[in-house]
C-alpha cells in the first residue's frame, strides 16, 4: 500500500472512531437526562447543547428522541466490556454442559445487565402511557426479550435438562418472569436488596422450577 492509501486509511479509522466516541457521548448524556428528568421534560436542544452539537446533528444520527432511548436500550442491553453480553451467553452455554451450572452463570450475568437495562425499561413503561412511540418500543423490548428467553430455554430443553412435564413454552414463560426488569424494581430498588443476593434469586428460583435436582 502507497503512503496515499495508508493516509487516507489511518483518516478513514480516525473518523469513525471519531463518530463512535461522538455516539457514545450523546448516548451518556441523553440516558443521564432521561433518567433524571424523565421522557417528556428531556428535549433533543438538551442533550445537543449538552453534546456541544446541533439538534439537527443529533436528530439525523438518532431520528428523535424515541430512536435515542432505543439506541441506549440496545446498548444497556450489551452489559459492560468489549464483548456484548449476549454474546458471553451463548458461549458460555455453548461451552457449559452442566445446567445448574449455566442457570447459575445466568444470574450472574444479570447482575451485570439489569442494573443497565431495567432503568430505561421502566422509563420506556412510563413514558408508554402517553407516547405511541414509546408504547411500540415497549412492545419490541418486550418481544426481544422473550425471543431471547426461548433461546435460553431452548438450550435446556434440547438437552434434556428440564423437569418432567415442564415444555419449552413453560420454561421461556418462566425465564420471561424471572427476567423481567420489573422484578429487579421491586427486589433491588424498592426492596434494597444488593445485586449478589438478586443474581442469587434468579438463578436458584429458575433451577428449582426448571430443573430436577441436583
Amino acid at each position: 500500500m502507497d503512503a496515499g492509501k495508508k493516509s487516507r486509511a489511518y483518516d478513514a479509522r480516525r473518523r469513525q472512531a471519531q463518530a463512535r466516541r461522538n455516539r457514545d457521548a450523546i448516548l451518556d448524556i441523553a440516558r443521564a437526562g432521561f433518567l433524571a428528568r424523565g421522557y417528556a421534560a428531556t428535549t433533543m436542544a438538551s442533550i445537543a447543547g449538552e453534546a456541544g452539537l446541533s439538534v439537527d446533528t443529533v436528530h439525523k444520527a438518532f431520528g428523535g428522541k424515541a430512536g435515542l432511548v432505543r439506541a441506549i436500550y440496545q446498548r444497556s442491553l450489551g452489559g459492560e466490556g468489549p464483548v456484548a453480553a449476549p454474546r458471553r451467553s451463548d458461549d458460555m452455554q455453548a461451552a457449559e454442559h452442566d445446567p445448574h451450572t449455566i442457570v447459575q452463570r445466568w444470574g450472574i450475568l444479570s447482575t451485570e445487565v439489569a442494573p443497565l437495562v431495567a432503568p430505561v425499561h421502566l422509563l420506556i413503561r412510563d413514558a408508554a402511557a402517553t407516547d405511541p412511540e414509546m408504547a411500540a418500543l415497549l412492545r419490541d423490548s418486550d418481544r426481544q426479550r422473550r425471543e431471547r428467553m426461548r433461546d435460553n430455554a431452548r438450550t435446556l430443553a434440547d438437552r434434556g435438562h428440564l423437569k418432567p412435564g415442564i415444555t419449552l413454552e413453560d420454561a421461556t414463560d418462566v425465564m420471561w418472569t424471572y427476567s423481567a426488569p420489573e422484578l429487579y424494581e421491586l427486589l433491588v430498588i424498592r426492596c434494597g436488596w444488593n445485586l449478589t443476593r438478586y443474581g442469587r434469586f434468579l438463578a436458584e428460583s429458575i433451577a428449582a422450577a426448571l430443573l430436577p435436582e441436583a
